[in-house]
């Protein structure tokens, strides 16, 4: 069964509001892919003949059922195919994927893994939930810190936060004042695009209103490559208009069909060694293959994205 964007939004919903209130885990089967019988019944290893030496990365939220049930056999396995970093989601009240920071960062240097970055939500939709920009911060922030990440990413906007364009003007302030307090810990603030910020409201492009008000240096970009390609944006062009502020990409490919669904890198229409080309342009440091939705089991989508990403020109 294929799952259009909009379903993936929602299961983002459905994950963001378990995340947050701390009871991650076996729930999360709710936040299911087209492949989920098959994919969450074992955690065997998927090997991989690419080897690279480069640091790919990969955002955990592709393998999120598995993450719920065995975050510590899913780790391993993404190790095993090669991945050297991974970018961290459903943070909330001081752990990560059930773990505390120290637990957690043991886990990872353990398996000779790093997290550079994390993704987290305003909190705005979900008041009560800690280790939000708006409710628990400075304790998110101090729990990046302690383990070694280098930036904090905005995920997503609920729908409900943003019916209007006065409200992005007030996520601008939010952000900047979110990045101050990263700043303090050495962490760079980052904000995480889908489709929407591309649509205009009364005349102005979200995205633009963000990025103009925001501080650059203050707030960077991590750019979605599959979601601004569909939005109908040039990756390259956007580095062109906004350089060095895209330290962060998440490499996720679009299949050649109408549907345009989600596909592992390097089997869609995405032309991957133009934008890494650009990367000098972006002021990419990290990249993060990701992939919403699998319909391969998704441990063999993403070794089939790292070899794809191995190939590359990196």
């Amino acid at each position: 069964m294929n799952q259009s964007p909009d379903t993936t939004r929602r299961a983002f919903i459905k994950l963001g509001a378990l995340a947050a209130s701390a009871t991650f885990l076996p729930q999360l089967v709710g936040c299911s892919n087209s492949s989920s019988s098959s994919s969450t019944e074992s955690t065997t290893v998927v090997t991989t003949s690419a080897e690279s030496a480069k640091k790919v990365g990969l955002q955990l939220y592709t393998l999120r059922e598995l993450m719920g049930k065995d975050p510590v056999g899913t780790l391993k396995n993404v190790a095993d195919i090669g991945y050297k970093e991974v970018e961290s989601f459903g943070y909330g009240d001081g752990k990560f994927f059930g773990k505390t920071p120290k637990e957690y960062a043991a886990l990872l240097n353990d398996l000779g893994l790093s997290g550079p970055s994390g993704h987290y939500t305003t909190g705005k939709t979900m008041p009560n939930a800690k280790g939000t920009l708006t409710n628990g911060w400075q304790q998110a922030v101090d729990d990046a810190a302690a383990i070694g990440q280098k930036y904090m990413v905005c995920a997503y906007l609920f729908p409900e936060e943003r019916t209007k364009l006065d409200d992005y003007k007030q996520f601008v302030d939010l952000f900047n004042k979110s990045a101050e307090v990263c700043k303090a810990a050495g962490i760079q603030f980052c904000y995480h695009n889908h489709d929407f910020e591309f649509k205009a409201i009364d005349g102005q492009m979200p995205y633009d209103v963000l990025l103009s008000g925001t501080d650059k240096d203050m707030v960077q970009l991590e750019l979605d490559l599959y979601w601004a390609t569909f939005a109908g944006q040039d990756p390259v062009e956007l580095f062109k208009k906004h350089p060095g502020r895209f330290p962060l990409w998440h490499v996720k490919d679009m299949e050649k069909t109408a549907e345009k669904a989600f596909a592992p890198v390097g089997t869609g229409s995405i032309d991957f060694q133009r934008i890494f080309d650009a990367r000098e342009t972006s002021g990419m440091t990290h990249y993060f293959v990701e992939q919403d939705v699998c319909k391969l089991p998704p441990l063999e989508s993403i070794a089939i994205s790292y070899e794809n990403v191995g190939k590359l020109k990196v």
